[in-house]
């Protein structure tokens, strides 16, 4: 009797191939097959295509809330670094303060800058993304915002870090007891009344951003709407 002759793996593989090969495919899914036998979806197949438009849908909306983000806290965050650094600069000049001006300046900038960040987010983007905020509140809380965290919190807080460098160095006639907050206003009258200059500009930039960001919202979010 003769030795039956030992099949090869590339005949097992031919073979298996030839079997899905002349396998007929079901009505609702059409499939491709490799030479290897592995089987994928075709383009063709409905279900495999709107599966890979919805995913493609929510890539697309993924980087639109990015880019409007983007827009609220880079603009902002500027305009308010930069209005601290006006703070910085006129608070020390009337406190006479020559110490710590490097130290002043980073903290003077990148606070404000961070907060506005923050506050833009949490008060106007995200409430705007999530639909319920009218065009008029958009636009007062983003005038709030630029007042508060441009304006207000870097005047603050170098008015506090200037007035400790000159009580500290002795820039300034130390003041009487119980009366330091008041003579420290009055010495810094001046500086305080060319704030008024960056908070007009943060109040006109926060209506103007907070119009053009609501419209733009508005048109992003309108897109992923799916058409019928």
């Amino acid at each position: 009797m003769a030795a039956s002759k030992p099949h090869t793996w590339s005949e097992f593989g031919v073979a298996g191939v030839v079997r899905m090969e002349a396998r007929e495919a079901p009505q609702d899914m059409k499939m491709a097959i490799y030479p290897h036998g592995r089987l994928i979806p075709s383009l063709g197949d409905v279900k495999f295509r709107s599966m890979i438009t919805e995913i493609i849908e929510k890539q697309l909306e993924y980087y639109r809330k990015k880019t409007i983000n983007i827009y609220g806290t880079l603009f902002f965050g500027t305009t308010s670094a930069m209005s601290g650094l006006l703070a910085n600069i006129i608070f020390r000049s009337s406190f006479k303060v020559r110490h710590e001006a490097l130290k002043t300046c980073v903290s003077l900038t990148a606070l404000p800058f961070l907060s506005t960040v923050v506050a833009y987010k949490l008060f106007v983007t995200d409430a705007l993304l999530s639909g319920n905020i009218s065009k008029e509140n958009c636009v007062l809380r983003s005038i709030l915002v630029g007042v508060s965290c441009g304006v207000l919190y870097p005047s603050a807080l170098a008015f506090h870090k200037n007035g400790h460098l000159a009580v500290k160095y002795h820039s300034v006639p130390m003041p009487p007891k119980g009366r330091v907050i008041l003579h420290w206003l009055i010495l810094c009258q001046t500086g305080m009344k060319a704030m008024a200059i960056p908070l007009v500009f943060q109040a006109a930039f926060g209506i103007i951003h907070g119009s053009y960001h609501y419209a733009l919202c508005k048109k992003l979010l309108a897109k992923t709407v799916p058409e019928n």
